[in-house]
């Protein structure tokens, strides 16, 4: 159900709007309107623009209790300034302590880059300044795809004046150096460049040979941290003595942090310009009316703060957004109804007939007692260890797979087990097709009768009358459908000229739809701007495809009757590969194919279900063009709300 919506506008003096916050409007969910885009018309009205006052202290104070992290019981509540000087004053304490460990912190950064250039040259068993002071002979360090490797040892061999010195490898490169005379270095090097290799800088910031700076880098970097974590421990105990407050006024800089952006919903205005002592906040949004009414009563008495309420049927300035609210059974299915679009504030929520709908006709279609009670298990345990939807959805329709698993005397894809209490798919298929297009017919009715609710509820007369699934669209096809069930039942059908009437006046009202409800709604011009021959044409063709949907939808529904055969007929391949006519059945091939059919199936009829209701049902009735309610802050557990 779409929940019922109330617009609050709310003012008090301008440097009260933290305090607000706080302790009123954190505790509810409430979704802010931008208040300069629809109030910005207004005269002495500006943004409420300002930096965040609390951002600095509230990194202090995260910086400080990133050193405690332990429980502090209930943190005190106190005052942004409050809060601010204890920060201050702790963060002096500790300020030295945390610029070494900022030194310690970028000294292990060098370090563990120094590791990462030299480790893959750890081989190079030469003391590497010495290298550097060679005067006739280059050296190059770097690494080559292993691709391209071959190439150069061909290379290195057929050269008498190149050497190439591995010195560690990978499945993807080969890292190590090679020697080329000064004087052809030049040349060396663009081959080995055509070769993609590539060279490496190695720092000359380090004695001895690379094996030997790694092993003191090491040492180095394991010092290091052996003193940071000192460094940590004695600021731990140093600010434990003063845990509590740093705990306060790091939740409550923390709050009134996120809370500061409440002022980019609103403006501030006042009555003169030059005088700033008499400015006022202006916020205004949307809260359920049960939050509505409590916020109401806690703010009764508080003469800093003013509310106006506003009833969403006469919200002028703003649409109401969209928050659905359903009995927990049926929630998970509102998950479908999302994926098409939220119900507009005023159009009927269908999350409850898609959850009865949906699982009537996957239980339909994939009707099994055995694999149904698996959905059902599977399903249920899913959904409690991850609390995901869909697993909920599948158990909540495992139950009507079982019902007309039943119904149709199949379990496990065993037909003679369990006796048939209502029909057997398999024993007359055209019965169990016409049953599935006569079920259609009658959830295409539904969908019309839903769409009349949803007009009349948005006050949209021409789509109450003259709509395709309208109560022409409604009388028409309805009469068709009566018809054609009388036929089937042997009673005699009404004559021709009754027909003409239920059926052809009908046609001629959704034809002329446009003009008729530019009559009944009183509108200046009857027929559209333009073209009166190109219009008529466009609505013969527009009532073409209107009757030929008709007829396609209703015989879409034929999948219902043809999924439950071929349910049937897959489980009668899976009995004969198992050999279940010998008497002695491999019941590894019976378990197999059941887990096969019940996972391959279950995922197509799930999605051939949900095309039956968004192309089918959906289409006719629903928009799902709401604007979803986002609250600004999630809801405390304080002051009665859940």
């Amino acid at each position: 159900m779409v929940e019922k919506m109330k617009l609050l506008h709310i003012t008090g003096p301008r440097d009260d709007i933290d305090r607000v916050t706080d302790v009123y409007l954190s505790k509810y969910e409430i979704h802010f309107e931008n208040a300069i885009a629809s109030l910005g018309n207004l005269t002495n009205v500006r943004p409420f623009v300002e930096t965040n006052l609390y951002k600095e202290a509230y990194m202090r104070a995260t910086e400080l209790w990133e050193y405690l992290k332990d429980d502090p019981g209930k943190a005190e509540k106190m005052k942004p300034q409050k809060a601010e000087r204890i920060v201050e004053a702790n963060y002096r304490l500790a300020e030295e302590i945390m610029g070494r460990q900022e030194e310690l912190r970028l000294r292990r950064a060098e370090l563990k880059k120094l590791m990462q250039q030299i480790e893959p040259f750890r081989e190079l068993d030469y003391e590497f300044r010495r290298i550097l002071e060679f005067r006739y002979i280059a050296f190059r360090a770097g690494r080559i795809p292993r691709e391209h490797y071959q190439k150069l040892e061909r290379y290195i061999h057929d050269t008498d004046y190149a050497l190439f010195y591995e010195c560690h490898s990978d499945e993807n490169y080969v890292w190590g150096a090679y020697f080329v005379p000064e004087i052809r270095k030049n040349e060396v090097d663009a081959i080995c460049a055509s070769f993609h290799f590539e060279r490496m800088q190695l720092p000359d910031s380090f004695e001895g040979t690379p094996d030997a700076a790694y092993r003191d880098a090491e040492a180095e970097y394991e010092q290091n941290l052996a003193e940071s974590e000192a460094l940590k421990k004695q600021l731990h105990d140093m600010l434990l003595r003063h845990q509590k407050q740093i705990a306060g006024a790091y939740q409550s800089l923390k709050t009134y942090c996120e809370n500061f952006d409440v002022r980019k919903m609103a403006i501030c205005s006042r009555a003169n310009e030059q005088d700033d002592s008499g400015e006022y906040y202006i916020l205004y949004g949307w809260m359920s009316e049960r939050d509505a009414e409590r916020f109401l009563q806690e703010v009764k008495k508080d003469r800093r703060i003013q509310v106006i309420e506003e009833e969403a049927e006469n919200s002028l300035s703003a649409a109401p957004p969209t928050r659905l609210r359903n009995p927990k059974i049926f929630s998970p299915f509102q998950m479908f109804v999302e994926m098409y679009g939220l119900p507009a504030y005023n159009e009927m929520d269908p999350t409850i007939f898609i959850a009865l709908t949906y699982t009537f006709i996957f239980g339909a279609m994939f009707g099994d007692a055995g694999q149904g009670l698996c959905l059902v298990i599977g399903g249920f345990l899913l959904y409690k260890v991850k609390k995901m939807n869909l697993a909920a959805i599948i158990a909540l329709a495992g139950i009507w797979s079982t019902f007309f698993g039943f119904m149709y005397g199949s379990v496990f894809g065993f037909e003679e087990t369990l006796p048939a209490v209502w029909m057997r798919p398999m024993d007359n298929i055209m019965t169990t097709l016409l049953i599935a297009i006569g079920f259609g017919m009658a959830m295409i009715l539904l969908a019309m009768v839903l769409n009349v609710i949803n007009a009349v509820r948005a006050k949209d007369l021409g789509r109450i009358l003259f709509d395709a699934s309208g109560l022409s669209g409604l009388v028409c096809y309805g009469s068709v459908v009566l018809v054609i069930a009388l036929y089937l039942a042997g009673y005699a059908i009404p004559a021709a000229g009754v027909l003409g009437v239920l059926v052809g006046v009908p046609l001629v009202a959704i034809l002329l739809k446009e003009p008729l409800s530019n009559l009944v709604e009183k509108k200046s011009h009857i027929l559209p701007e333009g073209s009166k021959a190109m219009f008529f044409v466009e609505a013969l063709v527009e009532l073409f495809d209107v009757v030929l949907s008709y007829a396609t939808n209703s015989i879409s529904f034929v999948r219902v009757g043809a999924f439950a055969l071929s349910h049937a007929g897959m489980m009668g391949v899976v009995l004969t590969l198992a050999g279940y006519e010998s008497g002695s059945p491999n019941w590894v091939i019976v378990v197999l194919g059941n887990i096969l059919v019940t996972g391959l199936e279950g995922l197509v009829v799930g999605i051939q279900v949900l095309r039956l209701e968004y192309y089918e049902m959906f289409s006719r009735f629903y928009r799902g063009n709401g604007k979803p309610f986002v609250g600004f802050f999630k809801k405390k557990e304080a002051g009665g709300n859940e």
